[in-house]
C-alpha cells in the first residue's frame, strides 16, 4: 500500500500525512492560523524564554561554574544559551545604568561645564593668590631662620631684598607651569568675531600638514572648548562600554586559555566568560536597583564586588575540577592581569574614542 505523502509549508520536505508534525523542522502539520493560535504562539514562546532564564538564573547566582559545566557536558536546551543570557543580562544592566545613574551625571557634568563658559571654575586672581601663599610657607620655612639668625657675610637689608628676589623668581617659574598649550585670550577673540575654524586652528598651533589624528585631536578640543559639552562627552564615553565588551570578554577567556591550556578548547572558555559575565552584570543590576529606592551602606556595596572575585574562584574550582590551592592561585593571576591591564588600557581607549567621537 503506497503511503500518502504531505509537503511541510514551513520547511517544504515531505512526510507521512499521518504525522502530526512536521519530523523535518517540528512545526504543526494542520493548524490554521486564528486568533487564539497567534497569540498562544507568542506566550508560549515568550514563557519558553522565561521558564530557561529562570531555571538558570537561582544557578547563576549561587552555584558557581554550575552552567558552564552542564552546558560543556551537553545540557544546552534546559538552561538559557550562555550568549543569549549575556546579551539579556548586560542590556537589562545598561538600562539601569543609563536611567539611574548616567543620565543624572550627564546633566550635572554639562551644568557644571556651562557655568564656566563666562567664569571659570577658579579664577586667575585666586591662583595666583593661592600659590603666593603656598609659596610664602615653603619659602619661608627655609629663609625665616636664615632671616633670623642671619647669614654671614651679608647684612639684614641684603637678606631681606635676597628674601623678596628669590620669592618673585619663583612666582614667575610657577606662573609658566600654568600656562596651556595655546593663548586662550587670543583663542576667544577669534571666536567671538566668528573667525573660521581654520584660522582658530593655527592660532591654537596646529601645523598645516598634521596628519588626520591631530586635527581631528584638535577638532574636538576646539569643539569642547566653544561648548563645553563635557556631558556629551561622558555620554559618549557610557555609549561605548557595551560595545568594548565585546572584546573585553573573548580577551578574558583567552587569558583563561592561556591559565587552562589543556582544559578544552577555546570556545569552553568562552562559554565560562560568557556565565561569569552574566553573574557579573546582574550582581551589578541589583546593586543599581537597591541603591536607587534604599539608602545602602557604601561597604555593603563594595562588599558585594569584593564577593565577585571569590564567585569566580568557587566556579573556576568546579568547572575545571582543579585543587583550592591551584584554582585561587590561578583566579589570582587571571583577575589580576585582566584588572590591572587589560581594563586601565581598556579605559585609556574607550576614553579617547569617547572624545575623539562624541
Amino acid at each position: 500500500m503506497k503511503t500518502e505523502l504531505e509537503t511541510c509549508k514551513n520547511c517544504e520536505n515531505q512526510f507521512e500525512e499521518t504525522f502530526k508534525f512536521c519530523p523535518h523542522c517540528g512545526q504543526q502539520t494542520k493548524e490554521d492560523l486564528t486568533v487564539g493560535v497567534l497569540f498562544y504562539n507568542t506566550i508560549s514562546n515568550y514563557f519558553s524564554f522565561d521558564a530557561r532564564f529562570f531555571k538558570s538564573f537561582l544557578p547563576l547566582l549561587f552555584k558557581p561554574g554550575y552552567l558552564a559545566k552542564k552546558f560543556i557536558e551537553g545540557k544546552r536546551l534546559l538552561y538559557l544559551h550562555p550568549a543569549q543570557l549575556y546579551l539579556f543580562v548586560s542590556v537589562v544592566f545598561f538600562f539601569l545604568l543609563t536611567t539611574v545613574v548616567v543620565r543624572d551625571q550627564v546633566q550635572d557634568l554639562d551644568t557644571a561645564f556651562k557655568k564656566t563658559r563666562d567664569t571659570p571654575i577658579i579664577s586667575d586672581n585666586t591662583v595666583a593668590k593661592a600659590q603666593q601663599a603656598l609659596d610664602s610657607v615653603k619659602l619661608d620655612s627655609i629663609l625665616l631662620p636664615l632671616k633670623e639668625k642671619g647669614i654671614p657675610g651679608m647684612k639684614a637689608e641684603q637678606v631681606k631684598a635676597l628674601d623678596s628676589l628669590i620669592k618673585a623668581s619663583n612666582k614667575d617659574t610657577v606662573a609658566e607651569t600654568l600656562t596651556f598649550d595655546f593663548d586662550q585670550k587670543k583663542v576667544d577673540s577669534l571666536i567671538a568675531i566668528d573667525a573660521s575654524d581654520t584660522e582658530i586652528y593655527s592660532a591654537m598651533g596646529v601645523s598645516d600638514d598634521a596628519g588626520y589624528l591631530t586635527k581631528k585631536f584638535y577638532t574636538q578640543v576646539l569643539k569642547f572648548y566653544k561648548q563645553r559639552n563635557g556631558g556629551q562627552i561622558l555620554q559618549a564615553i557610557y555609549d561605548t562600554i557595551p560595545i568594548s565588551l565585546f572584546v573585553l570578554l573573548p580577551i578574558f577567556a583567552f587569558i583563561l586559555k592561556l591559565l587552562f591550556f589543556k582544559r578544552g578548547h577555546y570556545a569552553h572558555h568562552l562559554v565560562f566568560s560568557f556565565y561569569f559575565f552574566s553573574f557579573l552584570f546582574t550582581v551589578f543590576s541589583l546593586i543599581l536597583i537597591v541603591n536607587n529606592f534604599f539608602e545602602v551602606p557604601n561597604w555593603i556595596d563594595w562588599l558585594l564586588v569584593v564577593s565577585t572575585f571569590f564567585y569566580l574562584f568557587v566556579a573556576i574550582k568546579r568547572f575545571y575540577n582543579h585543587g583550592w590551592f591551584l584554582s585561587f592561585i590561578k583566579t589570582g593571576i587571571s583577575s589580576f592581569v585582566y584588572l590591572m591591564f587589560v581594563i586601565p588600557i581598556a579605559i585609556i581607549i574607550v576614553g579617547l574614542i569617547g572624545f575623539l567621537f562624541y
